[in-house]
């Protein structure tokens, strides 16, 4: 069977699980998608330099198109906190259009350590997050405008470096200092994962367009299309479902089981 025809039937598997956690968590699903796209882009002979480029780009694209079906949900649901999402937006939509042009010049094998290093931090912070009450909806937002924007700027980078959507960092975030309701945060976080993830693609797009490097067939910019429509073929139909899941249901026990995922992931990323 065709390489990219195997890594198409996988991605719709791998599309499942994205979209299921992107309506529980609000994450972008980028934690699962880009460990499981660093094992299986090797297979297309693809150069090791351009190997993380590729991962990152093809992931932020299918967090663009996933995000979009579970923030539509969650808008349904009356799950995103208006009042201060312009500062939210603003801030990590220009944090994520930078991050997509300085991953074109960081080597991969760095990037690769840092998720890593990220991930392992990230599955600590799920665990002891899940301890914690939820705090009740506040009116406005603890912090000013300004640092707001600052601070998402900040996530906006990262996420877009990582070849996620930021909800893994947001989320927290919203809960911890803006003292914002779960679900409310989880709403709010969907909305952000789709600017992060937008202005990223952008960013990798142009780099890739502009780029001389030789890359697998079937390749647009930095993106890797089987890949793509794979994970987007299900997580589009799993997204909703996971928003009506989160409604009902306590995250305490998910987020432990996710934190273990994370760990299981970072170690797999080092020792290989």
């Amino acid at each position: 069977m065709e390489i990219s025809l195997q890594i198409f039937l996988i991605c719709l598997a791998l599309g499942a699980v994205v979209g299921f956690l992107a309506g529980l968590l609000g994450i972008g699903g980028g934690l699962v998608i880009v460990p499981v796209l660093i094992l299986l882009l090797p297979l297309t002979s693809i150069e090791p330099q351009y190997l993380m480029p590729v991962v990152l780009a093809t992931s932020l694209a299918a967090i663009v198109l996933t995000a979009i079906s579970t923030l539509l949900t969650h808008y349904r649901k009356r799950n995103i906190p208006r009042f201060f999402m312009p500062q939210l937006l603003g801030g990590v939509g220009l944090g994520g259009l930078a991050g997509g042009y300085f991953a074109d010049v960081i080597p991969s094998d760095y990037l690769q350590v840092f998720f890593a290093v990220f991930a392992m931090l990230m599955a600590i912070q799920m665990w002891i997050g899940a301890k914690k009450a939820e705090v009740t909806v506040v009116s406005q937002p603890e912090y000013s405008s300004f640092k707001l924007v600052v601070i998402c700027f900040g996530i906006g980078v990262i996420a877009s470096l990582l070849g996620i959507g930021g909800g893994v960092l947001l989320v927290p975030f919203l809960t911890s200092q803006v003292k914002l309701d779960m679900r409310r945060a989880i709403g709010a976080s969907a909305a952000v994962g789709f600017v992060v993830a937008a202005m990223g693609s952008i960013g990798y797009l142009s780099a890739g367009l502009s780029s001389q490097a030789s890359l697998p067939p079937w390749t647009l910019g930095y993106v890797y299309l089987p890949a793509l429509l794979g994970i987007i073929s299900l997580s589009l139909l799993a997204a909703p479902f996971g928003v009506s899941v989160a409604q009902r249901m306590p995250v305490k026990v998910l987020k432990r089981c996710f934190s273990i995922l994370l760990f299981i992931v970072a170690a797999e990323i080092i020792f290989s």
